[in-house]
């Protein structure tokens, strides 16, 4: 017969110490809420990359191709900067496609549209995620998160500059 054993809470000498990165926790959830929006739209975005990095076909092809190989790779990688970012401000990263799903500014059409088509939804991909960085920053600002202020600028500069590349494509 098995025993019972009763499990109780670890003593508080075993436990982490409070969050204190001079944040309160009150900005910091607002922060990681802003930041897990972010980090849906990279997801979604880097989804949608790969995907037609899998499906273009045409005169562009091997352009088109490497080219969004390079930018679902930049996604991927940032996707780990932005989770973990939330992390060290104390709250749990998404990482569902359900959660992802209702967090994301990206809309989502099913079917492989043809290779400029690809081009010109990817362009507002990028410029979709621009603006949910960019919702970002007053919470940031005002908590005086220099690095959460540091990665937004980051990835908003990509962005911008990515959506401006493939914009060049369709001219």
């Amino acid at each position: 017969m098995a025993r019972k054993t009763s499990r109780k809470p670890a003593p508080a000498a075993s436990r982490a110490p409070v969050i204190d990165i001079g944040i309160d926790a009150r900005d910091r959830a607002r922060i990681a809420d802003s930041l897990a929006h972010v980090l849906a739209d990279t997801y979604t975005l880097y989804l949608k990359t790969h995907a037609f990095h899998w499906n273009v076909e045409g005169p562009m092809f091997n352009t088109l191709h490497l080219m969004f190989m390079e930018q679902y790779t930049e996604l991927w990688n940032a996707l780990d900067e932005i989770a973990e970012r939330i992390r060290a401000l104390g709250f749990p990263a998404p990482g569902t496609y359900a959660e992802f799903a209702r967090l994301t500014s990206i809309e989502e059409r099913p079917g492989v549209p043809e290779a400029m088509e690809m081009v010109r939804r990817l362009v507002k991909g990028h410029e979709a995620v621009a603006r949910t960085v960019r919702k970002g920053f007053p919470a940031a600002e005002k908590a005086g998160d220099e690095s959460t202020v540091d990665l937004l600028t980051q990835r908003l500069q990509i962005h911008e500059k990515t959506a401006w590349m493939l914009r060049s494509l369709l001219q």
